[in-house]
């Protein structure tokens, strides 16, 4: 859900741009490491890691496009704008993820009837500790971002590769207790958490991502924050019908205030712009619309579908 950073349009698509790249990298030599020393080890454990980066891979170069084709401005068609390209990726993501985890539950259980021992464990062991540290680092970047920019996208990418931290962590763990200790049955029960983790993390990507698509309401300190801002002129007694949204990296809301009837149009109409402006130095990729009423004389507006909303 997006939150208040100040930065505008330009300066969030530069960061996005730059993460979501990094991200693809990242995904694409934890890949080649992890599906390289799997030939050579075996490891089950080590294949589940593999097959994770791998749908990270497809996932992280679906979020490079959609963040990129998310910030491209309205047009005749999309007059709304793409924001919600975001929100897309992200299911696209929990999808990957979900498939992910039920592909390593299957090959972790035939593991665990039929185990077999390790090969080149030194190797499987060191791939898991290169694959941990980069991931660590990607994490970082992201949160770093994140805390500058409220992309849905990033956020679900983030969450994938916060949950391939753990696994890597447990991965690490069962390769090394069957390779040292000869118990070949805890590198299947490591693949068989590693599922679990994904399947937990997909569903809070889901349901993010199902919040932005189904115009979620911002939250409650947002909410105040835009009557705050809105009412500091005192010309400006009262907001009504206040409807918001976020779509990707922008935010879009509209409401009823009330103003005093003997105001010249013009000078309701200053008082409006102000408004709008002091919303957008808070919030700098904000689509905004507020209706004028008299005080005392508003009508409703926009139907009992409207009207319901607003309760």
């Amino acid at each position: 859900m997006n939150t208040v950073h100040g930065l505008s349009p330009a300066e969030t698509a530069a960061l996005t741009r730059r993460v979501t790249l990094l991200s693809v990298v990242t995904a694409a030599v934890l890949v080649t490491l992890k599906t390289g020393v799997w030939l050579v080890s075996g490891s089950m454990a080590l294949l589940a890691s593999a097959a994770d980066s791998g749908l990270d891979l497809v996932a992280s170069l679906v979020t490079f496009f959609a963040v990129r084709y998310a910030v491209a401005p309205p047009d005749a068609e999309h007059r709304f704008g793409h924001g919600k390209a975001e929100a897309f990726a992200s299911l696209v993501q929990a999808g990957l993820v979900f498939a992910s985890a039920a592909l390593i539950a299957r090959e972790a259980v035939g593991d665990l009837l039929d185990p077999h021992p390790l090969r080149s464990e030194g190797w499987a062991v060191g791939v898991m500790i290169v694959s941990t540290a980069l991931t660590g680092l990607l994490i970082m970047a992201q949160t770093r971002v994140l805390r500058q920019t409220s992309s849905v996208a990033v956020s679900g990418d983030r969450a994938h590769y916060a949950s391939d931290l753990a696994s890597n962590v447990i991965a690490l763990v069962g390769i090394a207790a069957s390779a040292w200790l000869g118990v070949n049955g805890l590198d299947a029960a490591a693949a068989m958490v590693i599922a679990a983790l994904l399947l937990w993390g997909a569903v809070g990507v889901f349901r993010e991502a199902a919040n932005q698509l189904m115009d979620h309401e911002l939250p409650d300190e947002q909410r105040a924050r835009i009557v705050e801002l809105v009412s500091q002129d005192r010309r400006l007694t009262g907001v009504h019908q206040l409807r918001t949204r976020a779509s990707g990296p922008y935010v879009h809301m509209q409401m009823h205030v009330d103003l005093d009837p003997d105001l010249t149009l013009e000078a309701a109409h200053e008082v409006i712009v102000a408004a709008e402006k002091r919303l957008l130095e808070v919030f700098p990729q904000a689509d905004i619309i507020i209706h004028a009423d008299p005080r005392g004389r508003a009508e409703p507006h926009g139907g009992a579908f409207a009207e319901a909303a607003a309760q």
